[in-house]
């Protein structure tokens, strides 16, 4: 998965060939193809290693902290080489669809405090649909932001619209007036 990072990074595509890949690794092509299938799932499995090694240690508990909000900026930026390319090439729907399900899941926590008791389908609902409004702006940001990137402006960005278990939840029923949280 290392090999993969570096060689997309490097070469700033994903369209390696798995010959490539498996030099870089050291390994047999026929291993990569046992233990991944092909070389889109091989990407995706290393950007989620790459977040799970590199960003989450750092993002803490994912909350509305400081550091919980600017780590993704950091790391988004720091790897830009290689998720740039990962965004707009073979596997950009399979990965993206990943990360939102794992970062969905770091929502949910916040999700149920903002708004109280909420089936489990609903909650994951919620929290996928949130993961993935951030993933919008933050793929559009390492896509097409200025070089270089400027983790404190889509930090600040996200910090404006991150759920808050401080910011009151409104959960209007119908009819009812809406209020701002």
């Amino acid at each position: 998965m290392a090999a993969a990072v570096r060689l997309v990074s490097e070469r700033g595509t994903t369209g390696i060939p798995v010959t490539d890949l498996a030099e870089a690794a050291d390994v047999s092509r026929r291993l990569v193809y046992l233990q991944f299938g092909d070389r889109d799932t091989l990407r995706t499995e290393a950007a989620i290693d790459l977040v799970r090694r590199e960003l989450l240690p750092r993002a803490g508990d994912g909350g509305d902290t400081s550091e919980g909000v600017a780590a993704p900026a950091r790391h988004f930026a720091e790897h830009r080489s290689f998720y740039r390319p990962m965004l707009t090439g073979s596997c950009a729907f399979a990965m993206t669809s990943t990360l939102n399900k794992l970062f969905g899941s770091l929502n949910r926590p916040a999700v149920r405090e903002l708004f109280g008791d909420l089936d489990q389908q609903t909650a994951d609902d919620l929290s996928e649909f949130i993961a993935g409004g951030a993933a919008t702006l933050v793929n559009n940001w390492v896509i097409d932001g200025a070089d270089p990137l400027a983790p404190e402006d889509l930090t600040n960005r996200l910090r404006r619209l991150a759920p808050s278990p401080r910011r009151e939840a409104v959960r209007p029923g119908p009819g009812a007036p809406v209020r701002d949280g």
